[in-house]
């Protein structure tokens, strides 16, 4: 079987910066372990595959170790090939996923994704949790990821993770966060458990992180950086009980995989 493959770098307009993640469009769906095998060979944070439906799309995401229910940066990714290789003339997609339809639309040179929001609740502060960040954060709130808030933005690039002590943790991932000293927010985020040690933009993370800062600094639009080696800014609104995050993205590879 021959499958299309593209490499998008995701939330940056330059190539090697952002999130690189793969996408494969499909015909129709195959087989859950080889779509997992697929996403293993590949090796990066996410490897997206996607069946259009009607108008619209179904889509799923696998990381190298396990399907996941919601991945920003290869949401993005999929549709920056749809618009882009497969269909010139929409201005927007619906994607079916396990996180409900997510809404992808075209804005200037920005690819604008609206996400559901997931605030998290405060929480006490996992002993793993502290010895995996190496110091203690002010505040902590978990959702589907455990969000630990930091002073400044330094304190953020200055964390010593022990990713063997993260991955005891019962959340799929971890977000680290602290206002920004030229954006309003910066993040880092980690998810071990799901084979990622670090992954470079997290649009998911958002989903938490824009409800805590747009409460913390009181305005509804906010810029965020993700503080990771390569790197990537998001555009975010809070509204309500949906977020939107918008970015760029740029083409790496086009290409067929033979399964």
């Amino acid at each position: 079987m021959r499958l299309p493959i593209y490499q998008i770098d995701a939330f940056t307009d330059q190539q090697f910066k952002g999130n690189p993640a793969a996408v494969c469009p499909l015909e129709h769906w195959i087989e859950d372990e080889l779509m997992q095998k697929i996403a293993a060979e590949n090796n990066l944070a996410e490897t997206a595959f996607f069946v259009k439906k009607d108008n619209d799309y179904e889509l799923r995401w696998f990381t190298p170790k396990e399907e996941i229910d919601l991945c920003g940066h290869a949401t993005l990714a999929s549709a920056f090939v749809i618009f882009n290789y497969m269909d010139t003339t929409l201005e927007q997609i619906n994607f079916y996923t396990k996180s409900g339809v997510l809404e992808v639309s075209k804005e200037g040179a920005l690819l604008s994704l609206l996400f559901p929001s997931r605030p998290g609740k405060p929480c006490e502060v996992p002993h793993e949790l502290i010895k995996g960040l190496g110091r203690e954060p002010k505040e902590v709130y978990k959702a589907r990821d455990y969000l630990a808030v930091f002073e400044t933005e330094q304190d953020i690039v200055d964390l010593a993770v022990n990713v063997e002590e993260l991955k005891k943790l019962d959340a799929l991932g971890v977000i680290v966060t602290a206002r920004g000293t030229e954006v309003d927010f910066v993040s880092r985020f980690f998810a071990p458990r799901a084979g990622i040690d670090e992954d470079p933009v997290t649009g998911s993370a958002h989903c938490t992180l824009v409800p805590y800062w747009s409460e913390v600094l009181n305005q509804s639009k906010l810029t965020a950086l993700q503080l990771s080696q390569r790197g990537g800014k998001l555009y975010c609104k809070d509204l309500g009980d949906k977020i939107k995050m918008a970015g760029e993205a740029v083409a790496y590879l086009e290409g067929y995989i033979n399964v």
